[in-house]
């Protein structure tokens, strides 16, 4: 049987609210640790379809080609961007964009460069929402575990003198056992949070590093599209 200072022990050693404040702690440290290894993988997954589009539209020079690529590559921000133009493209019955050209392509738009320059935001600001994805949760979970577990410190202590009043002694030796287990709580929310924030802030740091790369690639797309405004009486 495992000794009243071993883990279990202390843990079977505190009062209910300590336990459930516990219990809430392992929840919100499980769930943020499976948000950190998904979204690892996803903005690996990112940056390596990123490079496999990039280095495909920079040869690729047939535009459905290109296309057929970009939907392989759904992890892709610059990928799912250049769909998106391409499709939008497509919906006004426009043709005229071609991968790989050094010269601007004329696309005769029922829109002018405004518009465009909407769309382009619009999709920009979807990727960017879309690598979001669970990060506000792991911003919760490094603010406010913190207090959570201080309160089951609180709690605890509060247990700890109420056990001292019954047995009438403050001794040390009486007062340290109650207060190491009040503690475990406090531990127990800060190991909960620090990976939390540390994440939060890495996968900050990637996001503003991939907006930036489709962002840049938005403006050579744009750049090779040079839009004119429908005419009045329309194609004949």
């Amino acid at each position: 049987m495992m000794s009243q200072t071993g883990p279990l022990g202390l843990i079977g050693s505190l009062g209910t609210v300590s336990k459930v404040v516990l219990l809430v702690l392992f929840l919100f440290s499980v769930v943020s640790w499976t948000i950190i290894l998904l979204k690892w993988r996803t903005f690996n997954a990112g940056d390596r379809d990123d490079r496999r589009f990039m280095n495909a539209f920079a040869k690729t020079k047939d535009q459905e080609d290109l296309r057929r690529q970009a939907r392989r590559l759904p992890a892709s921000p610059t990928a799912m961007l250049f769909l998106g133009v391409t499709d939008r493209l497509q919906e006004e019955g426009r043709e005229g964009l071609t991968a790989g050209s050094a010269e601007p392509i004329e696309a005769e738009l029922p829109a002018d460069r405004q518009y465009m320059d909407r769309v382009v935001t619009h999709l920009v600001q979807d990727q960017i929402a879309r690598q979001e994805t669970y990060l506000p949760f792991l911003a919760t979970t490094g603010n406010i575990t913190p207090f959570v577990g201080l309160l089951g410190t609180v709690m605890g202590i509060i247990d700890a003198f109420g056990e001292i009043g019954k047995q009438g002694t403050a001794s040390i030796s009486a007062v340290a056992p109650g207060v190491a287990e009040a503690l475990v709580a406090t531990a127990a929310g800060l190991f909960t949070a620090i990976p939390a924030v540390i994440a939060y802030n890495y996968f900050l740091n990637r996001i503003r590093k991939s907006s930036f790369q489709t962002e840049a690639f938005s403006i050579e797309l744009v750049h090779r599209l040079q839009i004119k405004p429908k005419a009045a009486g329309g194609r004949g």
